[in-house]
């Protein structure tokens, strides 16, 4: 493949910054826990189910301990009381937290140790769910084989999912290797999800447990039909980012939308809280070899693609290094990046090249997502085709590992069936017409894409060193990412989180962290 110069003593550098940077964020993840920390260890143990007013018990019984203050101690170990009292199954007890006359303020009876002894053989179990969802998958997976990359990502986001079902299951009929069912507007911003398969949803469908098994199913039955893997997407982000990976992960999805910092800054989700809630997320995540999707294409949606190009790599390798902590491998990292210079700017295709190669070869081991133009698309879907066209040659020209497909009605309405069908279809004829342009062509020692591959790398080291220094917390008050600000204790969720007691038990944590 045709390479750019690239200093290896400043990347290396580059990668010690966001290890720092990361280290600063993982001592206080390592001492806080959450709302939503403790409602995925409930589900993860087994507790389920809503009650007459559509309120999940995990959501209750946290709540409620919450109220009382108790939380820094964990769920785990009210739960493990109840089992030692008397509960006769996991969901007995996670019930007696949620609406037991009597109020465990863990005073007196079983210590922590004998609750933890309590709760080990749930924890097995928990562990084998996860287990068995990636075993499941891997082995369907060799049993059809997946499709060559870049794999062709398209989205279903219809609110209904019996009819994303038929829409995922026409998609790779059409040839789509990765299907992501957009989750609904705004549900990134409950705190608690819904129950059982949904049939309305504005912008997208509910992320459920119920809807991801039924998008499993057709995506295996598409699988089936087409003799080729065809991949499934959701969204474990936002204040439920844990319960979601952990029901992804159980159903044996295989890429999850996951990254606090899109979450921070374009939710308005608090920091303190997504950081911590994206550990355990990732920790679940690693054990089910699940690819996680970052967002740093968002960035160029509100800052300028050619000025701030350096925040986007700044920001992989800051999420490159919180995925690292959280046990996730490198070839789980699907680090995002996007297409989204000003299509009218002079040699701005080269500009893009620059890019997309740079990041291709600093992370060379990980499943890079390339995003497709939406900034500057308009309601012209002719220009819009030609536009994502020229996407789509950076994308099969870098080996980029999956490639969102735009849609020539990207500015008008969702893509229809017949949208789809025709991104498909270009994409196919740009990615079998130039299959191995990247291997015969090479790079200006001082052309315009090495003086430009350069440039992104010097400035995102300088950020780096920046962001370091000031520590990311008040990097982000200033603005440093996608022109966005935020404070430490502002946004949404900030009132979840809880800073654990020297007693703080979560048994299903430290298995997840090989403890």
């Amino acid at each position: 493949m045709a390479t750019v110069p690239m200093d290896e003593e400043k990347v290396a550098r580059c990668r010690e910054l966001a290890a720092a940077v990361a280290d600063d964020v993982q001592s206080y993840i390592d001492t806080h826990t959450s709302v939503g920390v403790e409602r995925t260890t409930l589900r993860a143990y087994g507790a389920f189910g809503v009650d007459d007013q559509g309120i999940p018990l995990v959501n209750a019984a946290v709540d409620r301990y919450h109220a009382a203050g108790l939380l820094p101690r964990g769920i785990a170990h009210f739960l493990g009381r109840a089992v030692l009292s008397g509960a006769d199954t996991i969901q007995d007890a996670a019930e007696r937290l949620a609406y037991g006359h009597d109020l465990d303020r863990g005073e007196g009876g079983p210590t922590p140790a004998e609750a933890r002894a309590a709760l080990a053989p749930h924890t097995q179990a928990a562990l084998d769910r996860i287990d068995r969802g990636r075993d499941d998958r891997e082995a369907f997976k060799r049993s059809v084989g997946p499709g060559p990359t870049p794999l062709k990502y398209v989205i279903v986001a219809t609110g209904n999912i019996y009819d994303d079902a038929l829409q995922a299951k026409a998609a790779a009929f059409a040839g789509a290797d990765v299907v992501a069912v957009i989750r609904a507007t705004a549900q990134s911003l409950l705190d608690y999800v819904p129950y059982g398969p949904t049939t309305e949803g504005y912008g997208g469908t509910f992320a459920t447990q119920e809807n991801f098994r039924i998008i499993r199913t057709a995506t295996r039955e598409a699988a089936e039909e087409q003799k080729r893997y065809i991949h499934q997407t959701n969204y474990s982000s936002g204040l439920c980012m844990s319960e979601i990976a952990w029901m992804a992960a159980v159903e044996g999805l295989d890429m999850l939308l996951n990254d606090a910092m899109y979450g921070i800054l374009f939710r308005d989700i608090n920091m303190c809280r997504n950081f911590v809630d994206q550990y355990i997320s990732r920790r679940i995540i690693a054990r089910a070899g699940i690819v996680i999707n970052t967002g740093e294409d968002n960035y160029l949606t509100t800052a300028d693609a050619v000025e701030k190009a350096h925040t986007v790599l700044a920001s992989q390798f800051i999420n490159e290094a919180f995925a690292l902590r959280a046990g996730v491998k490198e070839e789980q990292m699907g680090l995002g990046h996007a297409y989204e210079i000003d299509p009218w700017r002079e040699d701005s295709f080269l500009t893009e090249l620059a890019q997309a190669q740079l990041v291709r070869q600093i992370f060379s081991r990980h499943p890079i997502k390339w995003m497709p133009p939406t900034k500057h698309k308009t309601g012209d879907i002719f220009q819009s085709h030609v536009h994502d066209a020229m996407f789509n040659l950076v994308g099969v020209t870098t080996n980029q590992s999956i490639e969102l497909l735009g849609m020539f009605s990207e500015a008008i309405h969702n893509p229809m069936l017949m949208d789809r069908y025709l991104s498909l279809k270009a994409t196919r004829y740009v990615y079998t017409a130039c299959k191995h342009l990247g291997d015969e062509i090479e790079f200006k020692a001082d052309g315009i894409v090495a003086r430009r591959a350069r440039q992104v790398l010097d400035e995102a080291l300088a950020q780096l060193e920046e962001v370091a220094d000031a520590g990311i917390w008040d990097s982000i008050g200033k603005g440093a990412f996608a022109d966005v600000k935020r404070t430490r204790t502002g946004g949404k969720g900030f009132s979840g989180v809880a800073e654990r007691a020297p007693d703080y038990l979560n048994p299903l944590l430290d298995a997840l962290e090989g403890r």
